[in-house]
């Protein structure tokens, strides 16, 4: 079966079941043997993760038998997943709980995210909020809504263009080296306030619907910025990577610059780096 954008709904509703059926049940009642470390004691994964993972990844084969399914958590188990993501006539890539470290601690700020790629371009995401219930969802060249509990559907628009010194922005240097690190976290400073919801899913959402107008990004998982980046585009938004080529599937370095237009882009590029 072949995508085409009148299936977002189903899709939204298949996150939304995820979240119904494997991660509400354990928020805030996840058991010790429930949560385990992956890289770090930052980088966890939880019974939730794996299971909506798994949920999700068995809808979509009966639906899209011969689409490539990449999951965060199965990749972390076999890496050689993300090969020919960039090539693929149909994928889906997901995230099961963005926001795992939140999850686990209890802090209601997560989301669940899928990003669909045809023939190496992202063409459509969602963002689900299982604690709103409600859908960040956007389809290339049909823009970007929230949809909400209720079933109605509200435009979202990014922030319009204003001086670093009135932005609202936030910086993951966590994952950045010296002195890059230390260079981001300095020149932060420029800008009027930070946020750092160590979520993607909702720091997308804050940037798509103009309460907020940048973040970098370091580390590239396509689970984590496919969905996002095509929901800021639509929303009028504009990504790059740090060196100003296009994001695309296959990237999964370089680094990435998310501002309200090309204009913001440069100026955050240029007082962001600067010496």
């Amino acid at each position: 079966m072949t995508f085409d954008d009148r299936a977002i709904d189903w899709l939204a509703d298949l996150l939304a079941d995820a979240a119904r059926a494997e991660i509400m049940p354990r928020f805030r009642r996840l058991g010790e043997g429930d949560v385990r470390q992956k890289t770090s004691a930052a980088d966890l994964v939880t019974e939730a993760d794996v299971n909506a993972e798994r949920l999700i990844a068995a809808r979509l084969r009966e639906r899209y038998a011969s689409a490539m399914i990449v999951g965060e958590e199965a990749w972390s188990d076999n890496p050689a997943l993300l090969a020919g993501l960039g090539d693929a006539e149909l994928a889906f890539v997901i995230d099961p709980v963005d926001g795992t470290f939140n999850f686990a601690s209890g802090v209601p700020l997560f989301g669940v995210m899928l990003g669909v790629v045809v023939k190496g371009e992202t063409v459509a995401g969602i963002i689900h909020d299982p604690i709103g219930k409600d859908w960040l969802i956007g389809a290339k060249g049909a823009g970007s809504h929230i949809r909400h509990a209720h079933g109605a559907l509200e435009k979202v628009k990014v922030a319009e263009p204003v001086p670093i010194s009135e932005m609202t922005g936030a910086v993951s240097w966590q994952y950045l080296k010296e002195p890059e690190r230390s260079r981001l976290a300095r020149n932060q400073t420029k800008a009027l306030s930070q946020f750092g919801y160590r979520c993607a899913a909702h720091e997308y959402r804050l940037l798509a619907s103009g309460h907020a107008h940048f973040v970098v990004y370091n580390k590239l998982m396509p689970w984590d910025h496919l969905a996002g980046v095509l929901i800021h585009q639509e929303a009028g938004g504009y990504a790059a990577r740090i060196d100003g080529d296009a994001y695309l599937p296959s990237h999964v370095d370089g680094g990435l610059l998310v501002a309200p237009d090309k204009q913001s882009w440069d100026e955050l590029r240029r007082e962001l780096w600067a010496e």
